[in-house]
């Protein structure tokens, strides 16, 4: 039996930039390929500005890649409506921030109802509803028919977050891209939606592509780390290996830079206390 995977194949993404009369080429990705197989979770960690979202834009074929190839299952999907419709109902993406991603004149009940519809017109309305309560009760939204006549506005950063992941397994999707998805959110929270992402996986044999900053959460929540430097990938393997045996000098500075664990566990007390404390 084959393996489901979605492949990136030597991506190469520039931007044309002018000033005045002057034009440059910024290559923000250079000869990108990675797999992602179904069950499995890929970190792409790097900072700000490596190429980490241009990757994921292509991926969800928000942006053209100058040559390459985005390959579901071994096949290429054109950019025709169809098409992209088709792909997407495969591979959906969490945003950085769930304020932005979701409609605040919507309720929640909407922004579920959506996808469902677009991606299996022919359930009718109370099979849309009942796989739109369905997707709030796996996201750990309870009472499902209280969230679901909310607005964003009335639910916490971590909760709309989880309405995002929602929105996102709502057309079937066999794999998601997860942008920065807790970078936005409070540290007390941050772990429970990576936990829920994780569960869903397992639940689903969802494919993750994770993208991050944070090398603590790309080591305990992936199989494999690539580790991208101004739209080059200079490292990959296993997450242990690379982390606990850096072989670049970027990943060195990285790791470096990161917070030590002692730190990291006091942070937790204190972020445990001055909750026991409200």
């Amino acid at each position: 039996m084959s393996v489901t995977t979605l492949e990136a194949r030597n991506l190469v993404k520039d931007f044309h930039l002018r000033s005045g009369f002057k034009t440059s080429i910024l290559h923000a990705v250079k000869d990108v390929s990675f797999t992602i197989e179904a069950g499995k979770t890929v970190a792409l960690v790097g900072e700000s500005g490596s190429g980490k979202s241009t990757i994921a834009r292509m991926l969800m074929k928000l942006e053209t890649p100058t040559s390459g190839q985005i390959l579901l299952d071994g096949q290429e999907s054109g950019m025709s409506g169809r098409a992209v419709e088709a792909y997407r109902s495969q591979v959906q993406m969490v945003f950085q921030d769930p304020f932005a991603s979701l409609n605040p004149f919507h309720t929640i009940f909407h922004h579920l109802e959506r996808p469902i519809r677009l991606h299996h017109p022919k359930l009718s309305t109370a099979q849309v509803r009942e796989r739109a309560l369905e997707l709030l009760e796996r996201v750990r939204l309870t009472p499902a028919e209280s969230f679901a006549e909310r607005r964003p506005h009335e639910l916490s950063g971590g909760q709309r977050q989880r309405v995002a992941i929602a929105r996102a397994l709502a057309p079937g999707a066999r794999f998601i891209v997860a942008d920065e998805p807790v970078s936005m959110l409070d540290v007390s929270i941050r772990l429970g939606v990576l936990n829920l992402l994780a569960d869903l996986q397992r639940e689903d044999d969802l494919g993750v592509l994770y993208i991050t900053h944070d090398l603590a959460t790309a080591r305990h929540f992936s199989d494999e780390i690539m580790v991208l430097y101004k739209g080059d990938v200079v490292e990959r393997g296993p997450a242990d290996d690379v982390i606990l045996n850096p072989q670049h000098e970027y990943t060195r500075t990285l790791l470096g830079a990161a917070p030590e664990p002692e730190n990291l566990g006091r942070l937790r007390d204190e972020v445990r206390a001055e909750l026991a404390g409200l």
